[in-house]
């Protein structure tokens, strides 16, 4: 495990992750919720995202871009673009809307021109995988060829087992297991 991955773990460990009674996305109950954007807008933390996330989107090949749906994909996807720049790569990073806007352009999909472009779609904490299938449906309209999904922290609720059933390679830095915590 690198430095930067054991640094990371400690701060979401101890920043972001509540315990408790919560209603996840799915509907269901959960005893603990994980609040990334605690640490994903931190200045200390971002950057070990940022690498931790490279890293990751590094063991995908050719990749041409980052993003995903906002807004838990928008500091994922900053924190990307400048830590790969910092370390020689040329990752573009890209924000998806929930819906197109209905003024000026009219954009589902913000950023450089994605078309023909391998991109993956970054998520911080994934429950279900709806937040990264809609960004796929969004961005395979205009003509980005999606190779993955890469996820900060996976809550292991089915989000890895649905997106792999829609065909797109699933990648997490981070494991419940990591974090101490079990099935909630």
């Amino acid at each position: 495990m690198t430095d930067d991955r054991q640094q990371l773990i400690a701060h979401i460990s101890r920043d972001a992750v509540f315990h408790g009674d919560f209603t996840l996305t799915s509907g269901k109950r959960a005893s603990y919720y994980v609040d990334l954007r605690k640490v994903s807008l931190d200045h200390r933390v971002a950057p070990l995202i940022g690498r931790v996330m490279v890293e990751l989107v590094d063991t995908i090949a050719d990749v041409d871009a980052v993003g995903g749906l906002t807004m838990g994909a928008d500091p994922i996807a900053s924190a990307v673009l400048h830590q790969g720049a910092a370390l020689g790569r040329d990752y573009d990073a890209f924000v998806v809307r929930k819906e197109p806007k209905d003024h000026g352009r009219g954009r589902q999909v913000e950023g450089p021109d994605l078309e023909g472009k391998r991109v993956v779609v970054l998520e911080d904490t994934s429950t279900t995988g709806g937040s990264p299938l809609a960004a796929i449906e969004a961005l395979e309209k205009v003509g980005a060829e999606v190779v993955g999904v890469a996820v900060v922290v996976d809550r292991a609720t089915g989000a890895r087992e649905r997106i792999e059933a829609a065909g797109y390679p699933y990648l997490a830095a981070i494991e419940l297991e990591d974090l101490g915590l079990g099935p909630s």
